[in-house]
């Protein structure tokens, strides 16, 4: 009973502990969500300024002319375990998507968080870079790596670079997402916007400098912050699936405790019923 007693203690810890990281990563999420879909808004701006989304031309839209045949699959995991089957999902999502898709020859693997790494090398799978960003990722890296994915997606190495991601939807849904990070879809203009003079629909904006400059400078952004809202998606969700299951290893130990605790009661009470059952029974001998 007090075996259970200290876990339960530890499992409630912990349990506040992620509520408490939730929260704060919730809250983060939130406010790249909001930029990341500004930065969008933008780009359809300017989608409008330059004509329909299929006449703009840029290295992280077009596709390659001489394809390779390779991809780049980034597959985001957690640090830490005890956070029920989050892992275990994400991996197999990428898994399937490697073996179905593209095939195991063709990918380069780039795997975040030890227990990712881990499940790579148990199943015996190439692991290609095993990266590593803590619990709360920061810009300034996720930035380093996306500049390194779209330099190596522009020299033409591969054809394409995904995302394998535990995508944070509300509190009762997480869903294993594959998201394609690289080439970007051409942006679209918005057909709700008004028109601005003449018949043609226009920006309402005005860009300095050129629409064509802004959008060299707009695109990186977007796979940028792409990339960080991946990520802090993916810790939202962690953070959440180990609150939840140190809850249910808290409730489990309580019930277990309860459990215990009427076994040694019963216990207790047989010894003491049949301690009274012999002085009884000696008293009787006596008389």
């Amino acid at each position: 009973m007090k075996a259970v007693g200290n876990i339960e203690r530890i499992t409630k810890t912990m349990q506040l502990i992620a509520s408490a990281r939730f929260q704060a990563m919730q809250k983060k999420a939130v406010q790249s969500q909001a930029y990341t879909r500004q930065l969008g808004e933008m780009v359809g701006e300017l989608a409008a300024a330059l004509g329909s989304g299929g006449d703009i031309s840029h290295p992280l839209i077009a596709k390659t002319d001489s394809p390779t045949g390779r991809e780049r699959v980034l597959v985001l995991t957690s640090e830490r375990g005890l956070c029920g089957a989050y892992n275990g999902n994400v991996m197999r999502k990428a898994l399937g998507h490697v073996r179905d898709e593209v095939g195991l020859d063709n990918t380069d693997l780039d795997v975040v968080g030890k227990k990712g790494v881990g499940f790579c090398k148990f199943n015996r799978l190439s692991v290609d870079r095993p990266l590593s960003f803590g619990d709360s990722p920061v810009y300034a890296e996720v930035e380093k790596l996306a500049q390194g994915y779209m330099d190596e997606f522009i020299a033409g190495s591969v054809d394409a670079v995904k995302v394998v991601y535990m995508k944070f939807e509300t509190m009762s849904r997480q869903t294993p997402t594959v998201q394609t990070l690289l080439p970007l879809e051409p942006p679209v203009a918005d057909a709700s916007a008004p028109a601005a003079g003449g018949g043609d629909r226009q920006s309402v904006y005005e860009f300095s400098p050129d629409p064509e400059a802004l959008m060299d400078t707009l695109l990186p952004a977007t796979v940028k912050t792409t990339l960080f809202q991946c990520f802090n998606d993916a810790v939202v969700s962690e953070q959440l699936a180990r609150m939840v299951a140190m809850k249910s290893a808290t409730d489990a130990a309580g019930k277990q405790k309860t459990g215990l605790k009427r076994q040694f009661n019963r216990a207790r009470q047989t010894a003491i019923t049949t301690e009274l059952s012999e002085i009884i029974g000696g008293a009787a001998a006596l008389e």
